[in-house]
Parts: C-alpha cells; sequence; structure tokens
C-alpha cells in the first residue's frame, strides 16, 4: 500500500511498504520531514515528483567491525594516494554524486532539490561529507546523514580508481568506535566488497532505536 503524504508531519509505519519497499509518495523535503524519516527507517528515493519514500525489507548494511578492506586498497592507504578530508567542501562532493553516470541508470536521483534539502542539513550539521582530494583536486568522495551511533550513506563517486573507497574506508575506520551502523540502503557490489550485507528491516528498527538516531 502507498500512502500520499499531507503537510503532516508524519509517515506511516513502514510494514504498509510494497515488496520493493516503496511506502509512500509527496511531502517535501524539509530537515524536519528528513530527519524523521531517517529516524523512521525510511529515505527519499526519486528522479522527478512527486517524491517518493521508501523503506526496503531487507536492509542492505555495513557494521564497521565487519569492513573488509582488500591488500591492493591496504597499500593504496598505506602510501597517502589521496587525502582525505570531512566537510571540506560539501556542495562540491553532492554535486558530483548527482553527475556520476550510473550503471543502469538514466539520469541521476540527485536532483537539484535534493542537493539543496542536503545541504540545508549540512549547514544544520547533520549532513556529512567526506573528500578524496589529489593534488588539489577533489577526485572522490561520499556523503550521508549521522544521527546518534547511524550513518546513513547517500551517495558517493570517484574520478580516480579507488578515490571513493578509500575515503568510505577511512571515514569507517576515524568513526569506529563511535558508529554501530551504516545504512547503504541499496545493494551494489563495491559495498559488498567492503562487508556489508542485507538484515532483516525488523532488526535495522531495532537497531535505530539501540543507536539513539532520535
Amino acid at each position: 500500500m502507498v500512502f500520499r503524504l499531507s503537510k503532516d508531519l508524519i509517515f506511516p509505519d513502514v510494514s504498509y511498504a510494497e515488496p520493493d519497499g516503496l511506502l509512500a509518495v509527496g511531502g517535501d523535503l524539509s530537515p524536519a520531514r528528513l530527519l524523521l524519516a531517517y529516524q523512521s527507517g525510511i529515505f527519499p528515493w526519486f528522479s522527478e515528483s512527486p517524491i517518493l519514500w521508501w523503506s526496503p525489507d531487507p536492509r542492505f548494511v555495513l557494521f564497521p567491525k565487519d569492513l573488509k578492506v582488500s591488500a591492493s586498497m591496504k597499500q593504496v592507504l598505506r602510501k597517502k594516494t589521496f587525502q582525505i578530508t570531512y566537510n571540506r567542501n560539501f556542495p562540491a562532493v553532492i554535486r558530483a554524486c548527482s553527475l556520476m553516470p550510473r550503471p543502469g541508470q538514466d539520469g541521476t536521483w540527485i536532483t537539484r532539490q535534493m542537493e539543496k534539502a542536503y545541504i540545508r542539513l549540512h549547514e544544520l550539521g547533520y549532513a556529512i561529507s567526506v573528500e578524496a582530494w589529489q593534488e588539489g583536486t577533489l577526485v572522490g568522495g561520499c556523503y550521508g546523514i549521522r544521527l546518534g551511533r547511524a550513518f546513513f550513506g547517500e551517495s558517493m563517486f570517484s574520478s580516480v580508481s579507488n578515490a571513493s573507497k578509500a575515503a568510505f574506508i577511512t571515514f569507517v575506520q576515524d568513526h569506529a568506535d563511535q558508529l554501530g551502523m551504516i545504512d547503504c540502503q541499496v545493494e551494489t557490489d563495491h559495498l559488498r566488497s567492503l562487508g556489508a550485507g542485507f538484515i532483516q528491516r525488523k532488526e535495522f528498527l531495532s537497531l535505530l532505536r539501540t543507536l539513539e538516531v532520535s
């Protein structure tokens, strides 16, 4: 069952989501609604109006303790091939993510509307970016939402081989003691190779409560 959202700041219970995870349409991308969505195990993903809200079952996540770093990536990190920074240029990261070609996708789901909404969340201290630089040029990175001890990964990009992996791995390693779970939302071979896997939505929601996301 797919619900149409009103102006009221409320989401239906995720148990009503369709088999593909689609739960609701409409609403807005205000900071309050976006934060409520993440706290409720829901995220927006759409390319054209209206806004679509999802809560898939199972959920693709990474636990920091399960992070896998290949021998080749360990060498890349050891050589400091990339300079990794945090929140140096959030707008540039989300823009680069929106322009990154995705296999099997026609266009981008990171619309200008989405960019503005997440830049606002960044300004409020909820959205963070990780940047990978090479000789002063931004060549990779990722961004997402940090609530409590959970990180909700949104997207990543790389214009140089291994740049996004270096950014993501460094972020996970640097925050391993502070994060209990990283929500990867949608399965990719890239994230699976780093140790991500599926858990049931019921377990995901239970973990959100323990990770103090509210």
